[in-house]
């Protein structure tokens, strides 16, 4: 496969010759915000509701930018065309541009190769630490995706020096959070919990697809709830969510086994209707008829 191009600042350009300035507040502060998407068959799993969150999180910080839900959706669509990938791997990262607010904010789209993801981790399930870091209501920039992603960075390189894929997050009053890049559901008697967007936690896509997927499908379902270490502790089953990788079982959290340490049938159940989803929402082009 040849070079990937990058859609920077309006421009479709080889990624070799993309250039942000050196005072350009999402390098020199972290003063960014961006979203990382799923494309199938040229289309990316719920554009519109990435970008809302996007445009959202870049107002909240009241960050400058040039971009629009709608020129972002046709620049999506342009890059995705000129790379020419399926699946892929999208991230839209919006800065202000220059510190001191000189000169143009800066929009970069960035389409890859989706990962090659391993599949045991939804075959047989993956393990989780719980990470040494907190999450506070007081920090602004939890619930958000960030420039400011280095604690999230080392809690996962954390995880990996235990040989786990991911790490748990709880609050600072030692609620359940999320993982450092995913959301986290239990299952507990029958019921499929998740920590309430107020915990703080990102308001994933797939979170969302989630808990629709459980109202349509006759599964009881809970966002609205405090979850704490006990019931995590007790829970029959766990997975967790991100836009590329999906739905991923856990079925170890340290040295504690979840369930029968296997995928269990909630979980199971789950995976098939996103997959079902993810095969409507991006069908093939011969499907599209």
């Amino acid at each position: 496969m040849g070079e990937m191009n990058v859609h920077l600042n309006g421009r479709i350009i080889p990624a070799s010759q993309a250039a942000v300035s050196i005072a350009d507040a999402g390098f020199m502060h972290g003063a960014s915000v961006f979203t990382t998407m799923l494309a199938r068959n040229g289309k990316v799993f719920r554009l519109d509701r990435h970008l809302a969150r996007l445009m959202e999180a870049a107002g909240k910080f009241l960050l400058r930018t040039d971009a629009s839900a709608e020129a972002l959706t046709t620049a999506t669509g342009e890059l995705l065309a000129a790379n020419s990938l399926s699946p892929a791997r999208v991230r839209i990262t919006l800065t202000p541009g220059a510190a001191g607010g000189e000169g143009p904010a800066t929009t970069l789209i960035t389409a890859e190769p989706l990962p090659d993801y391993p599949p045991q981790w939804y075959n047989q399930g993956i393990g989780v630490v719980v990470s040494s870091y907190k999450q506070s209501h007081e920090d602004p920039l939890c619930g958000y995706k960030t420039g400011c992603y280095l604690p999230r960075l080392l809690a996962r390189q954390e995880a990996a020096g235990k040989g786990m894929e991911e790490a748990l997050w709880f609050t600072t009053d030692n609620l359940l959070a999320e993982a450092c890049f995913c959301n986290v559901f239990l299952v507990l008697g029958g019921q499929v919990l998740t920590p309430p967007l107020d915990t703080p936690v990102l308001p994933g896509i797939v979170r969302e697809a989630v808990l629709e997927l459980c109202r349509a499908r006759g599964v009881k379902c809970s966002d609205r709830r405090p979850l704490t270490v006990r019931e995590m502790l007790a829970a029959q089953e766990m997975f967790i969510t991100s836009a590329c990788s999906g739905i991923r079982p856990v079925v170890r959290a340290e040295r504690h086994g979840v369930g029968d340490e296997k995928p269990g049938p909630v979980t199971r159940k789950l995976m098939a209707a996103y997959k079902e989803l993810l095969d409507h929402e991006c069908p093939p082009e011969s499907a599209k008829c």
